[in-house]
């Protein structure tokens, strides 16, 4: 008997060691992410940047670059709370497939059945209904925006419930219900209008008792909280001058467009929004809503005639690069970007929030996926001559000017290797090259497949210091920072 037991700890400890041994480390890849992100944040003129990476149930990493506050030199963290914008139309659309879960709507109810209010004219005779469907997909025909300019600053006038609904006997459609895509602010503001009908409940009390609460996202809000601005909430910057300056934009409370565009949140809540959706995904257990209806707003609902826009229920659904299946959203309120993307297959999801407009947050997140899939999974066993321990590679990393060609590199190691990579950098990914230890300060670059190609030989002062590499005859030298 103790044979017995004796063996099945042993198994047990050699599946622990497998298991540990089968799982990829990202250490590395996130010191370049974190090299990538705050050199880009320098090139671009970026006031903050935020990001967090989840991968399932886990904060794979998280990390938060600038500043949330430029007058009062206040830091970004990661919890610094920005405006999501068109993010909240995820929240506003699952609160309405709440309702759709405990029958109380259906996606093919007409707009018009369900508020009494809405008196928008159809141009269009031919049209087929406007649905809460359409509105989810933004193929029901109806204009961009409410009738008023509240994207206008420098005050942003946001109307209200009141008056976006008096303004709609004024507006009528721009094509027929379910024939183009049309993305429509006015859509969502009025499925959030349809959330408080049909609920009996004020929307933003429905939304805290339904879905934040529930999900503890404690700094997710309906609005912008005006108490915490300029400290936890970050201040907003307009887009770069042609004076090359980022302008402080007013503050603003989107009001009754709110369920399209007025929510506040941060990376660490909306990590946990996804943690969500990827648990709801594995499960046969209600949480918030049924696992089969989160899959069914991540599929493809609407594709538009160019056969390039292609919509969920409340997410936008798309192939990616990498040809997985991606669902998210991206938010652009005044002085403030922000995205939300998922990977089904791979679990992971970004988030990225920047206060400042004129950039592409996007871009961050599928730059962060692109670094961490470099890494590999490791290899049981590994002949020691082809590899050197990290610690005796440290002296080379570092930041390298290749100017006037470009304006930074940075290298650093990477799974007994070197990796250089090009500041700044729209696709860190393609701009990184690997490089293999050969003896002394010699390295041969790795080809894609695989072979040595050209050498890197580095070179030091009478201390030395590394000062400098060469390679195909030129140098470039190592930067003192």
């Amino acid at each position: 008997m103790k044979k017995y037991y004796f063996t099945l700890f042993l198994s047990f400890l050699i599946t622990i060691a497998y298991s540990q041994e089968g799982k990829k480390d990202y250490t590395e890849a996130f010191k370049l992410v974190e090299v990538w992100l705050e050199a880009q944040k320098d090139f671009e003129q970026l006031p903050g940047l935020t990001a967090i990476a989840i991968e399932d149930q886990e904060v794979l990493w998280s990390g938060a670059f600038g500043l949330s506050n430029v007058e009062k030199n206040i830091k970004a963290e990661t919890s610094t709370i920005c405006s999501i914008c068109s993010i909240s139309k995820l929240f506003t659309s699952v609160a309405i497939m709440i309702l759709y879960d405990e029958g109380k709507l259906r996606l093919d109810d007409r707009v018009s059945d369900l508020l009494p209010s809405y008196k928008l004219e159809q141009k269009y005779p031919e049209s087929g209904p406007i649905t809460v469907r359409t509105l989810l997909t933004h193929s029901s025909g109806l204009p961009r925006e409410a009738g008023y300019p509240y994207w206008t600053g420098p005050d942003f006038p946001f109307p209200t419930r009141e008056q976006i609904d008096s303004k709609l006997i004024d507006q009528e459609t721009l094509y027929p219900s379910s024939t183009y895509f049309q993305y429509s602010n006015l859509g969502l503001t009025l499925l959030g209008e349809i959330v408080e009908e049909v609920s009996g409940v004020p929307y933003d009390e429905y939304v805290q008792q339904n879905i934040l609460q529930p999900l503890g996202l404690t700094d997710t809000r309906t609005e912008l909280p005006e108490p915490l601005y300029g400290n936890e909430l970050a201040i907003g910057y307009s887009a770069i001058t042609r004076e090359g300056k980022r302008e402080k934009v007013n503050f603003f409370q989107a009001n009754g467009i709110k369920p399209a565009a007025g929510y506040s949140s941060n990376v660490q809540d909306l990590g946990k929004f996804a943690s969500w959706q990827f648990r709801l995904r594995d499960t046969t257990v209600t949480e918030i809503l049924k696992p089969s209806t989160i899959k069914y707003m991540q599929y493809v609902h609407w594709t538009d005639p160019d056969w390039k826009t292609t919509w969920g229920l409340g997410f936008v659904v798309y192939k990616g690069d990498d040809g997985n299946t991606w669902v998210g959203h991206g938010g652009n309120c005044p002085g403030y970007r922000s995205t939300l993307q998922i990977d089904l297959k791979n679990k992971r999801a970004f988030s990225v929030m920047i206060n400042a407009n004129g950039t592409d947050p996007a871009k961050y997140a599928k730059g962060i996926n692109e670094i961490m899939n470099k890494v590999e999974i490791p290899k049981k066993e590994e002949p020691s001559e082809d590899r050197t321990e990290n610690k005796n590679l440290q002296e080379y990393v570092g930041y390298y000017s290749p100017m006037p060609w470009w304006g930074e590199e940075f290298i650093s190691t990477w799974d007994g290797k070197l990796v250089s990579i090009a500041l700044p950098s729209e696709s860190p990914g393609e701009s990184m090259t690997f490089y293999k230890h050969i003896a002394n300060d010699t390295f041969r670059r790795i080809r894609d497949d695989d072979e040595l190609g050209e050498t890197l030989v580095f070179e030091r002062d009478k201390t030395g210091k590394i000062i400098q590499y060469i390679s195909h005859g030129n140098y470039t030298k190592k930067n003192n920072r």
